[in-house]
């Protein structure tokens, strides 16, 4: 009798109709710059058993870049009140919606914008300039970042004997892929409580945690990092399943990635949690050996590039959320909502109700 239980030849089967048609040694991850593509996003939240004054706050995209260019932004809603906030600090764009007791609050919003691909060019070298003022503040602790103690020491254990900026963001990059893990178990995207996770020897976790750890430790060596927080938008082109999103139901897609600031390079992608992600959930088996053939293109092209398949929202760390009577996020890029009983939980869909649709759109 077969070893294999029904549950697990199920669970087999549905792997493997879900996979591409192409065995492990075909495999290919290798996104690269090129055509902007444009995308359009609609998140709609209706507050359930709304309890008194009602405010909900809404991510937009805020960054700008190379490789993001947000172009519009509307909304609807059964409000008295809707602003469009943005931090003065680091920019961080947000919709906020006030309901007045009594109404059943609902907000939608739609935004537009261009992403495209990234691959970094190792063999170019230039000078990379950048505001001194800006790199200090991606070397500073936040709330759940800091950068001295445990961290700082596991940070230069990592990168014992690395002399440039880009040999310690390698080290660190491995150590993180090496020695971190996916823990599907995990709420959402993660807490990103590096301290904790080094203190108790708990590496597991999803992105907030993978990404935020890679980051702090980049910052403890003095190598300027930063998480950037969105959510992932289509399907990958490569036929990797776990490093797309379905457009039709986006909620619970939402992925954090990171950026390191290198000397001669300038602002350059980083994604190890994605690495870990691939290792343990694209195919039927745990991957433990991140030189697996299925593994290998993702962590070689995720250092130095990501998919454009992807929205940044913003790179926001210890968010207050303007009117709100609860404390700091860690981060921002889940839709949130408070009443006169608090705030309520982003990650319990029965009583926090939200969606959010993509579509990508004609060039």
């Amino acid at each position: 009798m077969s070893a294999f239980t029904r549950r697990e030849l199920l669970i087999a089967g549905s792997a493997a109709l879900a996979a591409p048609l192409v065995s492990a040694q075909e495999r290919r991850f290798d996104p690269q710059p090129g055509a902007w593509r444009s995308f359009e996003t609609t998140t709609r939240v209706e507050v359930q058993n709304a309890k008194g004054a009602t405010r909900v706050w809404l991510p937009l995209p805020s960054v700008d870049s190379d490789y993001q260019k947000p172009l519009e932004d509307r909304w609807t809603a059964s409000s008295t009140e809707v602003r469009l906030v943005a931090d003065p600090k680091d920019g961080t764009k947000m919709l906020v919606a006030e309901f007045a007791a009594g109404t059943t609050p609902v907000v939608e919003l739609t935004s537009r914008f261009q992403t495209r691909s990234r691959a970094h060019d190792w063999s170019r070298k230039a000078g990379a300039a950048d505001d001194a003022d800006v790199l200090k503040r991606w070397l500073a602790p936040s709330d759940l970042m800091p950068v001295d103690g445990i961290v700082r020491d596991t940070a230069q254990t990592a990168t014992k004997g690395a002399q440039s900026d880009v040999d310690k963001v390698r080290a660190l990059y491995d150590w993180v892929v090496t020695n971190t893990y996916r823990e599907p178990k995990v709420r959402g995207c993660g807490v990103g409580d590096i301290k904790a996770m080094l203190e108790t020897g708990n590496l597991g976790g999803k992105c907030g945690d993978i990404n935020a750890l890679f980051v702090g430790l980049c910052r403890a060596v003095g190598v300027p990092a930063r998480d950037v927080y969105g959510i992932r938008l289509v399907p990958s082109a490569f036929g990797y399943r776990e490093l797309g999103g379905n457009p039709a139901k986006l909620q619970g897609a939402q992925h954090c990635r990171a950026e390191v600031f290198l000397k001669e390079h300038g602002w350059v992608a980083m994604d190890p949690a994605d690495v870990g992600k691939v290792m343990r959930l694209e195919t039927g088996e745990w991957i433990k050996d991140p030189a697996h053939p299925v593994v290998a293109p993702v962590r070689k092209a995720l250092f130095g590039g990501w998919e454009g398949n992807w929205l940044a929202y913003n790179t926001a760390h210890d968010v207050v959320l303007p009117g709100a009577s609860g404390g700091k996020l860690g981060f921002f890029m889940y839709p949130q909502a408070e009443n006169t009983n608090g705030r309520y939980d982003a990650l319990a869909p029965d009583d926090f109700k939200y969606t959010i649709t993509a579509r990508e759109l004609a060039a």
